[in-house]
């Protein structure tokens, strides 16, 4: 399987405490790739890294043969990353359409792109004059991932998007990753609960103090419950 980002020899520092410890990373073309790990052990830092919100120090982040850290943040997106951060960051004030249309502006892309969107999102197509800031948390969750399809991206990354969530809007972003996959799209998804994981992830990165400590295949981590007990202290 081709490999669509590359992280090598990450080094991130928020002021003088180093986050990220040379940090490696292998993201598949069409895979799942989950981060698992406690609380500060560098899973959000490298999502906003790959974005260009936490510079690099030292290393390497390459999608494909861009090298994204010679990037500003802004320019990022538009090379086909698309990041959902915890908690969503609406445009609260704005509409559902309004919302959905920045997404698009990004990349420059047009109605059929939109329509596509909405499609996996129906309940989202009852909402377009509705201010974002009045959804319900699954609705604004489905509107955030949205508004970062808009772009048509290559990578996608989620940052704990099931948090706080009712079963069903689980299942539904859980069936949402899963089509994206089929549709070639590779995800990096932070998530705190394993159960949420085991379902539609293909492989498993458990990063501990800014490293990765061990990449597995999903399956394997199904075989071996310890594996979650020793790198994120949950059965």
């Amino acid at each position: 399987m081709s490999v669509t980002l590359t992280i090598a020899g990450l080094d991130c520092f928020y002021g003088e405490v180093q986050v990220l410890h040379g940090l490696e990373l292998e993201l598949r073309k069409g895979e799942v790739l989950c981060l698992l790990g406690r609380n500060g052990a560098g899973k959000t830092t490298t999502l906003k890294a790959i974005m260009g919100l936490v510079p690099a120090r030292a290393g390497s982040i390459t999608l494909g043969t861009s090298e994204l850290t010679e990037l500003p943040a802004h320019e990022v997106p538009r090379a086909g990353i698309a990041y959902v951060p915890q908690g969503r960051r609406l445009f609260a004030e704005l509409t559902v359409a309004e919302n959905i249309e920045i997404g698009l502006m990004t990349r420059n892309k047009g109605k059929m792109v939109r329509e596509n969107v909405l499609d996996l999102f129906p309940v989202l197509r009852e909402r377009l004059k509705q201010r974002s800031g009045t959804l319900s948390g699954g609705e604004q969750q489905m509107l955030a991932m949205a508004r970062a399809l808009c772009l048509e991206p290559e990578v996608l990354l989620l940052d704990e998007p099931t948090e706080g969530l009712m079963p069903s809007m689980i299942a539904k972003i859980r069936e949402t990753v899963t089509g994206l996959r089929e549709r070639g799209v590779s995800t990096i998804l932070v998530e705190q609960r394993v159960d949420a994981v085991l379902s539609v992830a293909d492989r498993v990165a458990f990063i501990e103090n800014g490293r990765n400590r061990e990449t597995v295949d999903v399956t394997q981590l199904r075989d071996d419950p310890e594996m979650v007990r020793r790198y994120v202290g949950v059965g």
